[in-house]
């Protein structure tokens, strides 16, 4: 399986499980390293269910969080880029706010396996 990401090209040779679902509390989000990858993959959980995208503002390319694992606006409705204040959608990753208005964040393809969130 190989993915087009757009800050560049990872290859994914076999399935890689990023964390059990029940590590990231419900409503939060958490970042992990991935090898191959530029930027770090954060993970936002719903319920049973989660979403990923790259770590990377699209305005600039900086890390969203500033603090460790802060991806949640104070409004608890969208993510906040910490170094500009742009704010995006959590179910798209859309920039709906801030200097990076139109552009996304880049959604990184997962799935859920016997409780673990993997890379798809």
């Amino acid at each position: 399986l190989e993915a087009d990401l757009a800050h560049g090209r990872a290859q994914v040779t076999q399935a890689r499980r990023l964390c059990r679902l029940e590590e990231i509390p419900d409503g939060e989000a958490k970042a992990f390293p991935v090898d191959g990858f530029e930027y770090e993959v954060f993970i936002h959980r719903e319920g049973h269910g989660a979403r990923a995208f790259l770590n990377s503002c699209p305005h600039q390319g900086t890390p969203l969080d500033w603090v460790p694992d802060r991806f949640i606006a104070p409004d608890g409705e969208h993510f906040l880029c910490a170094t500009h204040g742009a704010l995006f959608r959590m179910a798209d990753g859309a920039c709906v706010a801030g200097p990076c208005l139109g552009a996304h964040l880049t959604a990184v393809p997962i799935r859920l396996e016997e409780g673990w969130v993997v890379l798809a």
